[in-house]
């Protein structure tokens, strides 16, 4: 009896280790096109006349930069902030003379050479000391004036206004976080009640509508919808009300929206728990297929994941399960070259790529396939994501245990691997032959052709 046991103990662990993880492509599926998810916010900023490191978004075929919190605490006095372009409120807003265009125009113009769509915030950056004294996060004194000077500025960049340019940049943003806290003396990003937020809304948002019917005009980059995930402090409480407040305010109010924007630093699972019911409340409210953007993203930062594989893995997973659920387009917070826990792209110590960059570059084969195809994984723990155009195609999968999982990727009769690089403890997107076995926390992106 003892050896049947013994027998039967050995077939279970040999099966055990044999399991692993198959990836299956069906190209002749076609899911929609390879969606914009792979935006950065502020860009790596190093200087302020020159930006060699914009060459790395290029490189990685990052769509579009999110302007806000750019150059560090008040836009370092120079870039994007409404009270960095229009310094004095009470001057009069049609006389070009009256904006300081300078640096954000150097700004602006490196990102566009590049290839990189500004997407431009309105507001101000981020006050994090505000309990010691706050600068410029009071609401506008004139919420019209307010609109009219940002009607300027988006003149100034797209037609040419106050010798300016002809930029495309799409997405214009009506503030930042403005229930960032649960009450006003906390709150370091709108020093006023979210009803006078809303307000500010309702008349920036039909202003700017009106004079940009073209344009994409939205927000309201809210702190999110936590609470779903089961976060119960007062603040998230607080933020959750806000959302729900303000689709309720922007219909009866009958505001423009072009896009929502909103945030989330949860896990994968509850980002994406949240990004669900995001959609699922949008929908509900009357905004059936309105442009979602998940425009801050990281999941879990901590201090001690910069550089490693677990952060890289996890980013790769994150863009994988963007692509697959209800995200149109996202921002990860953030590209700068920073030493902050929300600094996940690049060492400032090299000002080289960490190993999280080189998963903006696997998505990026997805991206230049162009169409998504149905892509499925047995193994919880594995996600993946496929893209074809024409006889090309890619694949990206990530491991996202801390064990080594036996792979197989299934591309269907016809077609082949053509080049693989993976991203590990070890290695950094380095080319080699498709795996036999994952590694931990890893992810690869796979090129694939089929014969004529």
């Amino acid at each position: 009896m003892k050896c049947v046991k013994f027998f039967f103990a050995i077939v279970a662990l040999a099966s055990f280790a044999a399991a692993g993880a198959e990836v299956t492509v069906d190209f002749s599926r076609e899911t929609g096109p390879v969606k914009p998810v792979n935006g950065v916010g502020q860009p790596p900023i190093t200087g302020l006349r020159e930006y060699p490191m914009f060459k790395y978004l290029k490189e990685a075929g990052i769509p579009f930069s999110r302007l806000h919190d750019v150059g560090g605490m008040f836009g370092r006095g120079v870039f994007v902030d409404i009270p960095n372009l229009f310094r004095d409120f009470d001057a009069d807003e049609t006389d070009p003379a009256n904006y300081d265009f300078a640096f954000t125009d150097r700004l602006v113009n490196a990102l566009v050479a590049e290839g990189i769509e500004p997407f431009f915030r309105l507001g101000v950056t981020i006050e994090n000391y505000t309990l010691i004294r706050r600068y410029r996060i009071d609401p506008p004194k004139d919420f019209a004036k307010w609109a009219r000077i940002c009607e300027h500025v988006i003149r100034h960049y797209t037609e040419g206004w106050g010798d300016g340019f002809r930029h495309k940049i799409t997405y214009w943003e009506i503030w930042n976080e403005p229930e960032n806290w649960e009450t006003v003396e906390k709150n370091e990003m709108w020093h006023g009640t979210f009803e006078e937020y809303c307000r500010l809304y309702d008349v920036a948002s039909k202003h700017l509508k009106a004079k940009f019917p073209h344009l994409k005009i939205g927000g309201f980059a809210s702190c999110g919808v936590g609470w779903v995930s089961g976060s119960r402090s007062p603040r998230s409480k607080h933020q959750f009300e806000c959302f729900h407040f303000f689709l309720k305010y922007i219909k009866e109010h009958e505001c423009p929206i072009d896009f929502f924007s909103y945030h989330s630093y949860s896990t994968i699972a509850h980002m994406m728990q949240q990004a669900r019911y995001v959609r699922e409340q949008l929908d509900a409210a009357g905004y059936k297929g309105l442009e979602t953007c998940l425009n801050e993203w990281l999941p879990a930062p901590k201090h001690d994941k910069l550089g490693t594989a677990l952060q890289a893995a996890e980013i790769a997973a994150t863009l994988v399960e963007f692509q697959n659920g209800p995200v149109d387009s996202a921002a990860i917070y953030d590209a700068r070259c920073g030493i902050g826990n929300y600094s996940p792209l690049f060492n400032p110590l090299t000002y080289k790529p960490h190993k999280a960059y080189y998963a903006f570059m696997a998505f990026n084969e997805l991206r230049k396939a162009g169409v998504a195809v149905a892509c499925s994984s047995d193994d919880a723990k594995v996600v993946a994501s496929a893209a074809r155009g024409g006889n090309a195609a890619a694949v990206m999968a990530v491991n996202l245990s801390a064990e080594t999982k036996p792979f197989s990727l299934n591309l269907g009769e016809g077609w082949s691997v053509e080049s693989c690089r993976i991203t590990d403890e070890t290695r950094t997107y380095e080319e080699v032959a498709l795996p036999a076995e994952l590694a931990p926390n890893s992810f690869i992106a796979v090129t694939a052709g089929r014969g004529m």
